[in-house]
């Protein structure tokens, strides 16, 4: 049986891929979560291979009880704070993940640990210089705490690798969503004010660009990365490469879900709205081998499960 530790794993993407590793009875996944943003309706159901401790990966004396008696095969290290109004709010807290991060590499360079999995993200990319957005080219021009500590922890993987042998790979998540995100995130809050018939709300003109990934891709390429054995000490973009403003975006929610809904313009963040964002998603292409879920598909399956 191969023994899996999650943190941050009753978040959206930690708690889905728990929900679909303990499909197979053959692993046994350990979450744990400080629940800062996570929520317990996001932990799997109605299986016995899984546990869930609450537990501060920021904190060593909690996270090291966990690694030091299960001795883990595989870690996810996907704990962190997320969400640009909460990150920008709280930068201290967003340092502090960087404790995280080296606790969880000394802990799993000392107990065995075959491959970390780490959920870098799309803002390593700052304000950036091409598009798309291609792995090899990362111009840390980011200001945010958010994206240092995400470039921070990448260079802390790589030299964990270098120095003691400890294997990794790096997923770059470029805004996945699904039916377990929060509301306080883009597309679950337009779904939520169309489906209400309440005005959807956009920062500026609604001209910068996104690009959104549906749960399923993401845990169709996170899993099938590991098991195969793809990126090993490497790093990947894992997105769409759907190009869409945030103002096409807000107007097709509204037209997917019949809406009443009015678009209102805010006054543009100070910081943290990057113009743009699109991935090179070709290695994420290859590995899956499909096309990926259209934005107008998952929206009408992320409504129809919030309905």
């Amino acid at each position: 049986m191969k023994k899996i530790l999650i943190t941050g794993g009753a978040g959206n993407i930690g708690g889905s891929l728990a929900k679909r590793l303990v499909e197979d009875d053959d692993n046994f996944v350990v979450i744990v979560d400080n629940m800062l943003t996570g929520d317990v309706s996001k932990l799997p159901l109605q299986k016995e291979n899984w546990k869930f401790i609450k537990c501060d990966v920021n904190n060593y004396k909690d996270i090291s009880a966990v690694m030091l008696a299960y001795s883990f095969d595989y870690v996810f290290h996907y704990a962190a704070v997320v969400g640009v109004q909460r990150t920008l709010a709280n930068p201290i807290l967003v340092l502090n993940d960087i404790d995280g991060i080296r606790n969880v590499l000394n802990l799993s360079k000392n107990t065995g640990v075959k491959r970390i999995f780490y959920s870098s993200s799309s803002e390593v990319y700052g304000e950036p210089v091409e598009s798309p957005q291609n792995e090899l080219t990362t111009p840390l021009n980011s200001r945010l705490p958010y994206a240092i500590v995400k470039n921070l922890g990448e260079a802390y993987f790589r030299s964990f690798y270098q120095e003691y042998g400890l294997e990794f790979t790096i997923f770059r998540f470029f805004n996945t969503y699904g039916p377990m995100q929060s509301v306080d995130f883009v597309i679950s809050k337009f779904i939520v004010a169309a489906l209400n018939n309440q005005p959807i709300t956009i920062y500026g003109d609604g001209s910068q660009t996104r690009t959104f990934c549906y749960i399923s891709d993401n845990l169709d390429m996170t899993i099938k990365t590991w098991q195969e054995g793809h990126f090993i000490n490497d790093v990947v973009n894992v997105g769409s490469d759907d190009e869409q403003s945030v103002l096409s975006m807000a107007q097709l929610v509204v037209n997917v879900l019949n809406s009443k809904s009015e678009i209102v313009h805010l006054p543009p963040l100070k910081e943290g709205d990057m113009a743009r964002r699109k991935p090179d998603v070709t290695k994420m292409r290859k590995v899956l081998g499909r096309e990926l879920v259209s934005l107008k598909e998952g929206i009408s399956r992320v409504a129809a499960f919030l309905k």
